[in-house]
């Protein structure tokens, strides 16, 4: 009697975790991403290039892709999933993955915090009056910090290595067109770089820890590119196709947890209500998008928005979220749920009590 309640609890039980996690059957998950993209691509008129980078201002604004990357089943590819961009600050998560698994926690968090900073990407008012540290390494003086902590460990060439790897893309590679037109107009950068150092944060060369950062920021990547990423980190830190694990669980949970909090800028609350999947940004089009013990998703989509995200990018991902159960919150009842109350706002309209 005791065997069959217990096996009848664990059969409710998979039942709960399939109803949470698995995603819905492909020939409708294609239909779903096929409506979004046209949706999306309606926003891309409203956004622009990131031109303050010359060689990010030539890149065509009108390109648009998608890769969702189910732990279970075959990928689903659409648009400019194949066309190569350059990372930006989508490498920051990268960065985060390998100084935890190196330098450690706590070497980490001596030098960047943990919170939204509630200023755009690259700005160093709040680091240089308010805080003495950055206040997230998924800034720009986050990932600059980090940066002055991985240089004595590593170079560029080991950080790309791993890099091909746990993003199952060996054709990665600096962009060199992007890094000479970074390094030119990175004064913004160079200045953070020169103020982490007065405080003590940046202990190394400061002009090789800018080259460093900037090399990273321009790696190529494609939206399939970073759908492999993503997958890792939603499998916590192991490759689904060989097993292989990249990091501990406790660096896959921290790195999912801030690009949910702070992976989108001063947008990241914004997003992560409206969309609510774990995400990184980067100005040149990129985001990496982690759907927890569901999917990794790659998007590129090069006109950004004031804040710096995919225009487009972000307008697709917010159609999907739900309706491919993706969103980190998903309940099956929302859908329900918000029928009901359109229901009955339509109700008291009709009654004129407002």
């Amino acid at each position: 009697m005791t065997e069959t309640v217990n096996n009848k609890d664990r059969m409710e039980e998979q039942l709960v975790i399939d109803k949470q996690y698995k995603l819905q059957e492909r020939s409708k998950a294609v239909e779903i991403i096929r409506k979004a993209m046209d949706l999306a691509r309606e926003e891309i008129p409203k956004g622009k290039v990131a031109t303050y980078i010359p060689e990010l201002g030539k890149v065509d604004p009108h390109q648009l892709g998608i890769v969702v990357n189910p732990l279970k089943g075959e990928k689903i590819c659409m648009g400019d999933y194949d066309v190569r961009f350059t990372m930006q600050s989508v490498c920051k998560v990268i960065m985060l993955i390998v100084a935890l698994e190196i330098c450690g926690r706590r070497n980490v968090f001596k030098r960047v915090g943990m919170e939204p900073s509630g200023e755009a990407f690259d700005s160093l008012v709040e680091l240089d009056v308010n805080n003495s540290k950055p206040y997230n390494p998924l800034i720009n003086s986050g990932g600059l910090a980090l940066c002055g902590l991985l240089l004595p460990e590593l170079s560029f060439q080991d950080i790309l290595r791993f890099t091909r790897n746990i993003c199952s893309d060996p054709e990665i590679d600096l962009n060199e067109a992007a890094y000479d037109s970074e390094m030119k107009t990175c004064s913004r950068n160079r200045s953070i770089a020169y103020l982490l150092e007065s405080k003590g944060i940046i202990t190394t060369e400061v002009e090789d820890t800018l080259r460093f950062y900037t090399k990273m920021c321009s790696m190529s990547a494609t939206a399939e590119t970073l759908s492999n990423l993503g997958v890792v980190l939603a499998n916590d830190g192991v490759c689904v196709e060989t097993g292989k694990r990249f990091m501990s669980s406790r660096t896959a949970r921290i790195a999912k947890t801030l690009m949910l909090t702070c992976g989108m800028y001063d947008g990241s609350g914004t997003f992560a209500i409206k969309v609510g999947i774990p995400t990184k940004s980067g100005v040149g089009g990129g985001l990496l998008s982690v759907s927890d013990k569901r999917a990794g998703i790659g998007v590129f989509g090069p006109a950004l928005d004031s804040q710096g995200n995919s225009i487009a990018g972000c307008k697709l991902l917010r159609e999907i979220s739900n309706e491919l159960r993706l969103n980190l919150f998903y309940d099956p009842e929302w859908n329900r749920e918000e029928e009901e109350e359109n229901e009955l706002i339509k109700k008291i309209r009709e009654s004129h009590v407002i």
